[in-house]
């Protein structure tokens, strides 16, 4: 079992289960908010144990999850697969994650062998390169709680500061630079899970950036409550999760309590390398009533 405490552990060790049979896998999942399990970690699991009951010779190229209900940080998390199918090509796994008796997350993933083929995607937004911004764990800036965050000491991130000029009314964006803070062993499923990982983290909030501070996480005083509902991911080309990746996310609507956002991965030389999709509650939290 990977060690609980994430200031003492490294990304392989956050993303590693224990395996109790052949389909069934067990882990231990950080807080994303107190007593909440942190949903990007909670995915990568569930993607890792769907691909530790296939060969080596395929990766995943999509998953789609649901987040059903908030796990507990305190207890272990099951995890288990279903094979759906195996064909040459493609294969299909559908993972169930469950604590105290419930079901917690649910997930369809699809894996493939690589094949050659028409090859095209839409070019990288221009952005500062990561060494000219800050981390913001030497100066928090407009990012004060990024420290707060368990998972802190996995992930590196460096937030591009807004474009300057109108953008498309009713649009709100960011771009952030991400990549694990220590080299990971070369082993693509574990690469693809890592990105799964990181890419929880700023993605809700780009849909609540007219609401509150761009904050990946949270606020000491938060405007809104923001919670993920799903999570979709498709994986185009290798990449790895240790290089610098640029993640630009934008919302192009939000309401009925829910907002949508998505996100693009792109490598330094500019290849699209994965594209997500989430949506979120988002409910106002009203101020604290003065005495």
């Amino acid at each position: 079992m990977q060690p609980d405490d994430p200031a003492t552990a490294d990304l392989v060790s956050l993303l590693s289960l224990t395996r109790e049979d052949a389909d069934l896998f067990r882990g231990i999942c950080h807080a994303g908010a107190p007593l909440r399990a942190f949903g990007g970690q909670v995915a990568a699991q569930a993607l890792t144990a769907a691909g530790h009951t296939l060969d080596a010779g395929r990766s995943p190229n999509s998953l789609h999850g649901y987040f059903l209900r908030a796990g507990d940080p305190r207890d272990p998390i099951a995890y288990r697969v279903e094979r759906l199918h195996d064909g040459g090509t493609y294969a299909h796994r559908r993972v169930t994650a469950t604590q105290h008796g419930e079901a917690i997350f649910t997930m369809s993933a699809s894996f493939k062998r690589p094949e050659e083929g028409y090859d095209r995607h839409v070019r990288m937004p221009s952005a500062p390169p990561p060494e000219r911004l800050t981390d913001p764990l030497d100066d928090p800036g407009p990012h004060p709680d990024y420290a707060d965050f368990p998972g802190w000491g996995v992930i590196s991130m460096r937030f591009a500061p807004p474009a300057e000029g109108p953008s498309t009314r009713g649009q709100t964006e960011q771009l952030v630079w991400i990549r694990a803070t220590q080299p990971l062993p070369d082993e693509r499923l574990l690469h693809i899970c890592a990105l799964a990982y990181a890419s929880d983290l700023s993605l809700a909030s780009t849909a609540a950036l007219d609401l509150q501070e761009p904050l990946p996480i949270r606020t000491a005083t938060p405007r809104v409550r923001i919670v993920s509902l799903d999570h979709a991911m498709w994986f185009h080309r290798a990449f790895r999760a240790d290089d610098w990746l640029l993640f630009a996310t934008r919302s192009r609507t939000a309401g009925d309590g829910r907002g949508l956002a998505t996100g693009e991965f792109f490598t330094r030389d500019g290849r699209l390398v994965a594209s997500v999709t989430q949506e979120a509650l988002l409910r106002p939290i009203a101020p604290p009533r003065k005495p």
